[in-house]
């Protein structure tokens, strides 16, 4: 049988220009991996990356874009695609990533719990290859605002709403494993994806690359991709052999 090929989209989390990771999404659990994180995302691309995935972190929780010249900078630095998230709440943030900054997409979040109509917005100017949903759940449960505020808002009726709006492609997180290295919630992904009808990257908690390998063998058609953050900063694997794996090209 032949496995779809998935893509490998390596995350690159920023704070003060800092390439950093936390833990479940916790200010306070914070680990600073590099002063010059477009080194790290070119070395990635240079690996075998489809997409670099890009999270602004003091936008999400602060709602105002910080990184903005250091994200230019890691789009100018590698040669495949990259998507943007954290803090795109208006038509101006995502007009600046896409047009100012030169993102390939831009992962609308908060903005689609808190007000779709923005949502709407950006699609009718971009359209759906490059506005996508990002949706970070708790138990089902949609969290907004960098994690830190819940929603009371359904996962699978929010991604529902997405889709009738006309997004393509959702990054679904399940934050309790985001950053925990304990492997990703996949039967969740799988069900959020077979609900809603979206395209979904799972995100949160690649620990090895035997979850690549189990994300590769659902050989599901509603899965886009996966990405890994964590587990490549602290060198579990390497790029190279995550990239192998998710494109059907090792075992």
């Amino acid at each position: 049988m032949h496995l779809r090929r998935l893509q490998f989209l390596p995350a690159v989390d920023l704070m003060d220009g800092c390439a950093v990771r936390l833990v479940q999404g916790l200010k306070t659990q914070k680990t600073v991996y590099s002063l010059a994180p477009w080194e790290i995302a070119e070395r990635w691309a240079a690996s075998g990356a489809d997409r670099i995935h890009l999270v602004d972190l003091d936008a999400a929780f602060e709602g105002s874009a910080k990184n903005g010249q250091t994200v230019k900078q890691m789009v100018e630095a590698v040669s495949c695609p990259t998507e943007l998230g954290g803090g795109i709440r208006s038509i101006d943030d995502a007009t600046r990533a896409l047009e100012e900054w030169g993102v390939s997409r831009v992962i609308a979040g908060t903005i689609a719990v808190k007000d779709p109509t923005v949502v709407e917005a950006m699609l009718k100017r971009f359209g759906p290859d490059r506005v996508i949903v990002g949706i970070d759940a708790r138990d089902g449960i949609v969290k907004v605002s960098g994690w830190e505020e819940g929603s009371g808002m359904d996962a699978v009726l929010l991604g529902k709403a997405m889709r009738a709006l006309g997004i393509v492609s959702c990054v679904f997180t399940d934050i309790s494993k985001d950053g925990m290295l304990q492997g990703p919630n996949l039967p969740a992904t799988l069900a959020f994806a077979e609900a809603t009808g979206l395209q979904t990257i799972v995100s949160g908690g690649i620990s090895c690359l035997e979850d690549l390998r189990a994300a590769h063998r659902l050989n599901h058609a509603g899965l886009e991709g996966v990405i890994v953050g964590k587990a490549l900063f602290d060198e579990r694997f390497e790029a190279l052999d995550a990239a192998a794996i998710l494109h059907g090209e090792a075992s």
